[in-house]
């Protein structure tokens, strides 16, 4: 049974470097996603303050008008789709697959902050616990200096994680508001363009 028991302790020994390293990762991919998310921010606070009444206010009468205010070259994926939808007037199935796409590229822009929510609790429960093992024995045997040390990885690791899953649940629930809005207005542009009522 000692056996067992040491070969588990390898294990879970061993694998405190690369949980590590991957909380670090995920720390600076963390700090990239929130600096991503604030120009994300800005850029859809501007079309929201520009487009939102326009789309609103959409009828079948005022669509040659919307598409003229639409630039020719937007950065926003939300008025680059709007612009494949009015080019598309005349093609029902392919704006259904406009907005397909639209919605498979909102997932694909959550994909890091739901990573992070997840597998950053995960990787910093096991920060936490894997040093707790040494630092039980540094406490038997009277080392409190590798007790202390390993107690301080355990806390830092919980930060760490705890830290990346905070962002990537924050921007998680921000995006999927935003998409889904913008999903919203994509399909009542559709709709219009069909000469139907939304639903």
């Amino acid at each position: 049974m000692n056996y067992i028991s040491d070969i588990l302790f390898w294990i879970s020994t061993g694998l405190l470097v690369p949980v590590v390293v991957l909380l670090i990762l995920f720390f600076l991919r963390s700090l990239l996603l929130l600096g991503n998310f604030f120009g994300q921010y800005l850029q859809t606070r501007k079309t929201d303050k520009v487009f939102r009444e326009k789309i609103m206010n959409l009828t079948s009468e005022t669509l040659d008008d919307f598409r003229k205010s639409l630039p020719e070259n937007p950065k926003s994926p939300l008025l680059k789709t709007l612009v494949l939808l009015m080019d598309s007037a005349d093609s029902r199935p392919r704006r259904q697959l406009l907005l397909s796409d639209y919605e498979v590229a909102a997932d694909k822009d959550m994909a890091l902050s739901k990573t992070l929510s997840k597998m950053g609790p995960m990787l910093g429960l096991m920060g936490t616990l894997i040093p707790m093992g040494p630092a039980l024995v540094g406490l038997s045997t009277g080392d409190i200096s590798s007790m202390a040390y390993n107690m301080q990885v355990a806390f830092a690791t919980t930060v760490v994680g705890l830290f990346s899953a905070a962002i990537g649940f924050i921007t998680q629930q921000v995006k999927q508001r935003w998409y889904t809005q913008d999903l919203n207005r994509l399909e009542f542009v559709s709709e219009v363009l069909d000469g139907r009522e939304p639903r």
